[in-house]
Parts: C-alpha cells; sequence; structure tokens
C-alpha cells in the first residue's frame, strides 16, 4: 500500500534550492577571477598532465577579460551563500534535523555499504532511513566546507586586514590552494549528487520541491517497508552485518 509522507521540511528545501544556484553562480564567477592568475596544474617539474584550464576553455566559454565583473559577483553573492548557510546550520540546530545529518560512528560503515550497493557489489538491503550514512558525511563535509572557503575567501580577498587569519591558514598562497581545492570539491560533489538524484528517481526529487515522497506500508502491520523514517539516521543493526 503506498501513502504519502512528509520527507523535507519547507526550511530544508529553502535552504537547498537558494544553495544550488548561489554557489553554482559563485564557481562560475570564480571562474572569471582565475582567469586572471591560473597558475594550478596537476604535474611534476615542467610536465604537465592537467591545466585549470587551458586557454582555448576561457576563449570557448567567454571566460576571459572578466576580472572586475567576476569580483563584483563573487563578492555579492558570497553575503548571499554565508548568511544562507548561517541559517540551515542554525536551523537544523535548532529544529533537531541535525539529528538525522549528523555521522555517527555507525555512518562510516554504512556509507561503505552504500557505496558498494551502488556499485552492486552489496547485494543486501540497505537499512531504510531518511539518510544513509553516505549521505551523512557528504552534507556534513559540504558545511565544513562552505566555512572553509568562507574563511579562505576572506584570507586572500583581505590579506592584509585579515593577516591573522592569512597567516593562520598557511599564508596567502596555501589558502588559495585550499580555496581552490574546496571549489573542485563542489564541482565533484554536485556530479556524484545529481548522479545519485537521477539513479534514485523522480519520487525522491518530488521530495525535495514538495517535501513529501510516496512510500511504500505493509497494509496488515502498517510497517514502512520503503521511504523515509522518524527515526535518526543511524542504526545499531549495522555493526552486526
Amino acid at each position: 500500500m503506498k501513502q504519502l509522507v512528509e520527507k523535507h521540511p519547507l526550511a530544508i528545501r529553502w535552504f537547498h534550492w537558494v544553495n544550488f544556484p548561489v554557489l553554482s553562480l559563485m564557481i562560475w564567477s570564480g571562474m572569471w577571477i582565475y582567469w586572471a592568475n591560473d597558475v594550478y596544474r596537476l604535474g611534476w617539474g615542467k610536465t604537465t598532465l592537467v591545466k585549470f584550464f587551458p586557454q582555448s576553455f576561457y576563449a570557448a566559454f567567454h571566460v576571459d577579460h572578466k576580472l572586475a565583473q567576476g569580483m563584483s559577483w563573487h563578492f555579492v553573492l558570497m553575503w548571499v551563500f554565508f548568511l544562507n548557510g548561517l541559517l540551515y546550520v542554525g536551523y537544523t540546530a535548532f529544529s533537531g534535523e541535525w539529528r538525522y545529518l549528523l555521522p555517527t560512528r555507525h555512518s562510516f560503515k554504512e556509507a561503505v555499504l552504500v557505496t558498494l550497493h551502488d556499485l552492486g557489489l552489496y547485494k543486501k538491503p540497505l537499512p531504510v532511513r531518511k539518510f544513509n550514512g553516505a549521505q551523512q558525511i557528504a552534507y556534513t563535509s559540504v558545511v565544513i566546507m562552505g566555512l572553509g572557503s568562507v574563511l579562505t575567501g576572506l584570507a586572500i580577498y583581505k590579506p592584509t586586514q585579515f593577516g591573522w587569519l592569512t597567516q593562520l591558514l598557511g599564508g596567502y598562497e596555501f589558502a588559495r590552494i585550499i580555496h581552490f581545492a574546496l571549489t573542485i570539491g563542489y564541482v565533484l560533489f554536485f556530479v556524484v549528487h545529481i548522479t545519485q538524484v537521477v539513479r534514485a528517481g523522480w519520487n525522491n526529487f518530488r521530495a525535495m520541491v514538495a517535501g513529501f515522497e510516496i512510500v511504500e506500508i505493509e497494509p496488515a502491520t502498517h510497517k514502512l517497508e520503503a521511504g523515509p523514517t522518524s527515526l535518526p539516521a543511524a542504526d545499531e543493526s549495522l555493526s552486526s552485518q
């Protein structure tokens, strides 16, 4: 028997749908800034395996010669990103949503099982809950990454005014490396997250839009067979697997 149940509160959906385009635009405007001093590459000595980014990339996407425009957009969006993240953390803390999101001692083992399950290497059914261990780790990591981006961003934006912060982060150059690495982390998160959303199907996507999800209920016992639960997203049953 199918039943409609609430999964994501309005506030969580609001923070999600504000953060996604804001962070995307910040990454894009950051590309305009990075063009002016694109020093990073993967390689050794004079050998370059991957350069971030070739001139053909800048030309194809018209990213070049937009330093001032990129800085303007980046610093305006930074406030939206920061305030939205601050409100999100405050809401999860006071509403109790943190119980579903924070990793526990079982989350890391479950994350491995979830990964193996997605790869088809683990056949047993996973525990039914609102957020699995992999999601807990990923979503909590993004919050920490957001804080890191704000701090490193301030350190490289105002290295004199925030000299203490710049030095605390290892100096201007190292703070910039961390800032760039976090940006790559966001892009990888987007790729995995969107892939998982597509893989999960319309029901999961609808829950983040409308807040409700269709779940399977056992008619005789009214026990939840599939879908979100009201229980915290940690389960000691994992310790026996």
